[in-house]
């Protein structure tokens, strides 16, 4: 492979944190740690410095850095605040590419030929970025993911040799970048690793057929780039002029949440063309024309082909970042236009390797079909989201080939309702279960459904653990008009647990009218 085919990524490490440091107004010198979920998902050098990792619950993030900020996790302020170092990056090198906010990728061979080398591209796309008000790392590749592997490393890969440079690294460098990786590429790495596969290198010397027969259709992605093949050619298929849809804004848009409106409008009427020709997006670019006549063009690829809500966030943060930014647009935006650049097979991975994972959906829905012709209908069954208050009441079971339809309106209110987040594991069998206080008593429910002495322990069979702490109780009265024989009361509360790693952490408990059960728990 040439150099006319290599790709350059820039990165700018923590974006998140950066984002939230800037949107906040933080020094630069605090540490900042962005949450969701109320788990780190983004933290400041600073913050790594004092302890603070990716995954650690809040509390134990401020227990290792006492003057931590904490915010809450925002892709709207990352994806506005990113965009004038988008602009800066393509006022230097025409033809950026957004793959999320904080990571950009661009042809090579315009910059190269323009500023000499590669490694001069490099110093002048940092020293770009560094006027936009940001820090970058560059990295060059042959392929787009070994791009952005290296970027984390400042790294500039020679030609031919992205293989060679991968084989070293750790094979959980798969993963780490999330616009490249599906979600379970995290699970297939700590797999991989527990295997005896630990580097990349490991990992690329399987044969192909070994890995899609195992691991399955990502892991099939996984590999190539581990092998630094391409991830996909400039174009998979050339879209039809009719997919494009253009939106004339009427009033003229000059406000945020009115180019949100427009964004989902827009949004659903192409994923409609997109739809009846039978293909799907996996590179879109946003165009906005101002009342003055300035046109302003950002395309947004993806690994994975959109959906019309992922269309519409892209819409909304590119509308918010030229809106909003310093560089603004001259002029109201007078119309918009989404252009799908390149589209795939519906319901395929971006990747013709073997069917795509539309044509894998359907084996296994034909292996399902012959399950239920061989133990009957009920044998498989498809969990839908429901309404209801308890987590088991939120999933009801249909079986295949039967229309979706939950037992319950999930969009309608349920006073009561366990609040975020949902336990990972069920337990139907609700095993009995001791909460006891600090003298060893019994912890029971008061008619108001409040605890009669604050919990400090839980049994559980011939386990026992000290509490952490807790939320709740939150009491649970259903069809309180109906006969006594049809009413219910029950009360829930989380509980945090002081036990091992390996060990459950957290216990969602119901209390009936004389014991505690455990309903499930939280990994």
């Amino acid at each position: 492979m040439g150099r006319a085919d290599r790709v350059v990524a820039v990165w700018c490490p923590d974006w998140p944190a950066v984002a939230a440091a800037a949107g906040m107004g933080v020094a630069a010198q605090r540490p900042i740690a962005v949450l969701r979920g109320n788990r780190v998902v983004a933290c400041s050098a600073i913050a790594r410095a004092e302890g603070v990792r990716r995954g650690m619950r809040r509390r134990d993030a401020q227990g290792c850095c006492p003057e931590l900020v904490v915010t809450q996790d925002d892709l709207d302020r990352d994806a506005r605040l990113f965009e004038p170092v988008v602009a800066a990056v393509d006022a230097t090198v025409p033809g950026v590419e957004v793959l999320r906010p904080g990571l950009i990728v661009l042809g090579a061979r315009g910059a190269t030929r323009y500023f000499g080398s590669e490694e001069a591209a490099a110093e002048r796309l940092i020293d770009a970025v560094a006027v936009a008000g940001a820090e970058a790392q560059i990295g060059i590749a042959d392929a787009m993911s070994t791009a952005v592997i290296a970027a984390r490393r400042g790294a500039i890969v020679e030609p031919g040799e992205g293989a060679r440079y991968l084989a070293s690294l750790p094979v959980s460098e798969l993963a780490a970048e999330p616009s490249l990786a599906a979600p379970e590429r995290a699970d297939l790495a700590d797999l991989l690793h527990r295997l005896g596969l630990r580097r990349i290198g490991d990992f690329a010397r399987l044969a192909p057929a070994e890995v899609t027969s195992r691991f399955g259709a990502d892991a099939a992605h996984a590999h190539r780039m581990a092998r630094a093949l391409p991830e996909r050619p400039p174009s998979a298929r050339r879209p039809a002029p009719e997919l494009t849809v253009e939106l004339a804004c009427d009033p003229p848009i000059d406000r945020v949440d009115a180019a949100a409106f427009a964004g989902r409008q827009l949004a659903t009427r192409l994923h409609a063309a997109l739809s009846a020709a039978g293909v799907s997006c996996t590179r879109l670019a946003v165009t906005a024309r101002t009342e003055t006549g300035e046109e302003l063009t950002r395309i947004w690829r993806c690994a994975r082909p959109l959906t019309p809500p992922d269309t519409a966030d892209r819409v909304r943060w590119q509308l918010d970042g030229w809106l909003t930014h310093r560089a603004r647009p001259t002029g109201p935006i007078v119309a918009l236009t989404l252009e799908p650049v390149e589209v795939v097979a519906s319901g395929a991975l971006q990747l013709g390797l073997w069917g795509g994972e539309g044509e894998q959906t359907e084996r296994a829905r034909r292996a399902l079909v012959r399950v239920q012709g061989l133990l009957g209908g009920e044998a498989v069954r498809i969990g839908v989201l429901s309404g209801g208050r308890g987590p088991a009441e939120r999933i009801t079971m249909i079986a295949l080939g039967d229309e979706l339809t939950p037992s319950a309106d999930p969009a309608h209110p349920w006073p009561g309702r366990l609040p975020e987040p949902a336990p990972t594991l069920l337990l139907l069998h609700r095993p009995t279960v001791h909460l006891t206080a600090a003298d060893g008593t019994e912890v029971g429910v008061t008619d108001r459904g409040l605890f009669t002495a604050d919990p400090v322990s839980l049994r559980w069979g011939r386990k026992q653990w000290s509490l952490l702490g807790w939320a709740g109780p939150w009491p649970v009265v259903e069809r309180w008009w109906s006969a006594a024989e049809h009413a219910t009361a029950a009360v829930r509360v989380q509980v945090q647990l002081d036990a091992r790693p390996t060990e459950i952490r957290a216990v969602l408990l119901v209390h009936d009218e004389q014991n505690w059960h455990a309903e499930g728990v939280y990994e």
